[in-house]
């Protein structure tokens, strides 16, 4: 089959078109959720260059986190909030396939930057007094380029193998922003290898991960009930309290948006699937934030040198 110029091309992002109303209401809150993500994201990443009690590995992969959330959000959000008041919901198939990628990248390098720093909280109870040595400045820029790297290797192989696709339908997506499946669903030709890579990216960059936090939280909870001290244990849970609930929030969902009985409801499913990206992106760094010392001395201590200098 000829295939189609790729400017020719346009699809067109259902989202909840049946409903307006709901639309108008949907703008309002993914307006607020959105402005909190950047506020609260570009705060931690803001926090952990600035302030020299923060240059730890723990913080180092914080802020990448952080400022990945940034971007996953940043790629689909912006377009979403304008299709949300507009009749007109086309977008060109380049801008598709950026946001596309982007995001599936983002996903992908949240997976194994969320086992890494699993391996960093293993390092730091189990090996404490090893931890400065093992967890070194350049182990710790390798091990966050590794996880950029593997999250971009994915997205290419599979955008790639998406932008090959002929299309010659109706190009709806029944989505609010390009989602791969959903994008590769509207080819005129067969998707088995699409599906097949799919398929197989989701169990290395989903399971593998979790399988890898799991093996350290053994490890760690096997190192934290043989401390002898309550508040010793105590000190211990804390220091990995934020992580387990930044991954059991992540993966829950994905279990959740998985493992759920299918729903004949279309705009179920995707507020689910907005759900997913969205509220996750904007828990972690009010979690991270929670009750964290660290965190809040170093938001008093940027605080107070931005009103000494307006008083200069």
């Amino acid at each position: 089959m000829e295939r189609t110029n790729w400017t020719e091309i346009e699809f067109i992002l259902q989202g909840l078109s049946e409903y307006p109303r709901a639309e108008k209401l949907l703008f309002a809150t993914c307006l607020v959720m959105y402005l909190v993500i950047l506020l609260g994201n570009s705060s931690l990443v803001l926090l952990t260059l600035l302030d020299m009690c923060l240059h730890t590995p723990m913080y180092f992969f914080l802020g990448n986190l952080s400022f990945l959330d940034i971007w996953y959000t940043t790629s689909f959000i912006p377009s979403m909030l304008i299709h949300f008041l507009s009749k007109k919901k086309n977008i060109s198939f380049t801008r598709c396939v950026v946001q596309m990628s982007v995001s599936y990248m983002m996903g992908s390098t949240e997976c194994v930057l969320l086992a890494v720093m699993a391996y960093d909280r293993y390092v730091a109870i189990c090996n404490p007094l090893r931890y400065p040595i093992i967890m070194s400045k350049a182990l710790c820029i390798q091990m966050a380029a590794l996880s950029w790297g593997l999250g971009l290797l994915n997205s290419l192989t599979e955008t790639i193998l998406a932008i090959r696709l002929p299309f010659c339908g109706k190009n709806v997506i029944n989505h609010f922003a390009c989602e791969i499946l959903a994008f590769v669903k509207l080819a005129c030709t067969d998707i088995s290898l699409n599906e097949i890579t799919i398929m197989l990216g989701n169990v290395i960059f989903l399971f593998s991960p979790l399988l890898l936090i799991c093996i350290s939280y053994v490890f760690i909870l096997s190192t934290v009930l043989r401390i002898n001290s309550t508040e010793g244990r105590k000190k211990a849970f804390s220091t990995c309290s934020a992580h387990i609930i930044v991954v059991t929030v992540f993966y829950g969902t994905i279990l959740f948006m998985y493992m759920k009985p299918k729903s004949k409801d279309s705009a179920f499913n995707k507020l689910i699937a907005l759900f997913y990206g969205i509220v996750t992106p904007m828990l972690n760094p009010i979690i991270y934030s929670l009750r964290n010392t660290e965190v809040h001395g170093a938001m008093r201590k940027l605080m107070t040198r931005h009103l000494f200098w307006r008083k200069q």
